[in-house]
């Protein structure tokens, strides 16, 4: 009932872009942790293999190590669809037998994307192909281009109705974190959201206590200076 595309960036940043047709998506799907890894649980989603996937990346164990974990405890298996991506940038994923078609996986290096009760494996190819031609876009936009090549491609077969994107780079919270829980074009409505991020919440948070600088920068003047610069450099000409 869903599709997702995990992946991390040259940056090092992790970032996981998912749309169903399902209320809410955001709340279960996505698992992101800064210098760790991702995780994103689907088809009868199982929340533990998020919490616990991450525990276990963190461990130090490889996105394959971790999977064959979570499935191997889990007597759901075959009703479960999971993809993770650790420190490394390499790659895993279980696609259970009992998953609604269409239903499979891509799991390659530094980028991972897999669906289930899709309208055809092109998908999750389209999706794929899209992150992968759109390297010069933004990273959160390019995880939306990506979902969006999906959509047009079919998408979830039922539908659309909900869609998330997480972001994590250095710090223990997120760069980016936008739900869009129940909407008749979600990915349009991901999209809004992404643009007006961009406004002032992202360069905003640069001023934020951080790990290298506990106290971060509390002189408003700076902050709405440095925000304006950084509007006019992100405003056309």
């Amino acid at each position: 009932m869903t599709w997702s595309i995990i992946a991390r960036d040259a940056s090092g940043r992790f970032g996981i872009a998912v749309a169903t047709r399902f209320f809410a998506v955001g709340a279960l799907v996505p698992h992101v942790k800064s210098g760790v890894g991702a995780v994103a649980t689907q088809a009868l989603v199982n929340p533990f293999f998020g919490t616990e996937g991450l525990c276990l990346l963190q461990d130090g164990k490889s996105a394959q190590a971790t999977i064959a974990t979570l499935v191997a405890a889990d007597a759901g298996r075959d009703h479960r669809q999971v993809h993770a991506i650790d420190a490394q940038g390499r790659t895993a994923a279980h696609t259970g037998t009992a998953c609604v078609t269409w239903c499979g996986h891509i799991a390659g290096d530094q980028v991972s994307v897999a669906g289930n009760m899709l309208a055809g494996g092109r998908v999750i190819d389209d999706t794929l192909s899209a992150y992968r031609a759109h390297d010069a876009l933004s990273f959160p936009r390019r995880l939306i281009a990506a979902l969006r090549a999906g959509e047009a491609a079919g998408g979830d077969k039922r539908g659309k109705q909900s869609a998330a994107l997480v972001i994590c780079g250095e710090e223990d919270w997120p760069d980016l974190d936008l739900r869009v829980d129940d909407h008749p074009d979600p990915l349009s409505e991901l999209e809004r959201l992404e643009r007006v991020s961009r406004d002032y919440a992202v360069p905003f948070r640069r001023f934020l206590p951080s790990r290298r600088d506990r106290v971060g920068v509390t002189d408003r003047r700076v902050i709405e200076s440095e925000i304006a610069k950084a509007l006019a450099a992100e405003s056309p000409p």
